[in-house]
């Protein structure tokens, strides 16, 4: 079955030509060197309800989101610049970008997830988990269109446009994971969300016990947004259990 084959399983995946392509399905961008894996993915997503592109350079992947938007991307970063291909890719589209990847280096984890990516899947896995990942990354997409600006008596956010400002006017350089990390709060003003939850949502189900990433995120978001960053106001954790985005400042 195509559900748990793993990219490691010899298998002659069936190649779908454009006149198959089924209206109203989601488009997945499947950018991969390595032919053989380029293929099976495309073959298996298909076979798991999308649409599919497969790029092989970075140069066709950048091409193609600027002709047609995807409804996600998944990318094997097997290229000399791999952070430099994600961050581009991520200046070309909000949708998910999923990294599938033979390294488990956490360091080279961290920056690809910095650098834009949604969430990382180590070589080999099965594919049901690949079709799991990509449902979950499409169920945690918010839709920012018309949302107000987040106003406390220190910094505006507009999330629709990933920005953000101090009251007096300079601009806040917020990295895409630690975005992701702040809209989770946001979406959830003044109610208290959990480690786990945040953890999931934000670099996903293999990060549940990596509670050290949300040190980490956090006190980097709260040096650029907090007037005192070690008595945070916005920002605030509730000891062993999780974070609570508290607005009222601004009245």
């Amino acid at each position: 079955m195509y559900a748990t084959a793993t990219l490691d399983e010899p298998h002659r995946p069936m190649i779908h030509s454009a006149e198959t392509r089924q209206v109203g399905r989601p488009l997945v961008l499947v950018v991969d060197p390595d032919p053989r894996s380029r293929r099976l993915e495309a073959a298996l997503l298909r076979d798991g309800g999308y649409d599919v592109e497969m790029a092989k350079p970075p140069r066709a992947a950048r091409n193609l989101l600027r002709r047609r938007q995807a409804s996600a991307v998944v990318i094997d970063p097997a290229f000399e610049d791999a952070i430099t291909v994600v961050h581009d890719l991520r200046l070309l589209t909000e949708a998910p970008i999923i990294v599938v990847n033979q390294s488990d280096s956490e360091a080279e984890k961290v920056d690809l997830l910095d650098a834009g990516a949604d969430d990382y899947l180590t070589k080999p896995f099965g594919m049901d988990e690949l079709l799991a990942r990509l449902r979950a990354v499409l169920r945690r997409i918010v839709t920012r269109v018309d949302q107000p600006p987040v106003t406390t008596a220190h910094f505006v956010m507009y999330l629709e446009d990933r920005r953000c400002q101090l009251t007096d006017g300079t601009d806040v350089q917020l990295t895409p994971t630690e975005w992701r990390l702040i809209e989770a709060l946001v979406r959830r003003s003044g109610h208290l969300v959990t480690q786990t939850s945040l953890l999931e949502e934000v670099w996903g189900a293999d990060a549940r016990d990596k509670t050290a990433y949300l040190r980490v995120y956090m006190a980097g978001i709260r040096r650029k947004l907090e007037p005192d960053p070690a008595h945070p106001r916005y920002f605030v954790t509730v000891s062993g259990i999780g974070l609570r985005f508290m607005p009222e400042e601004a009245h």
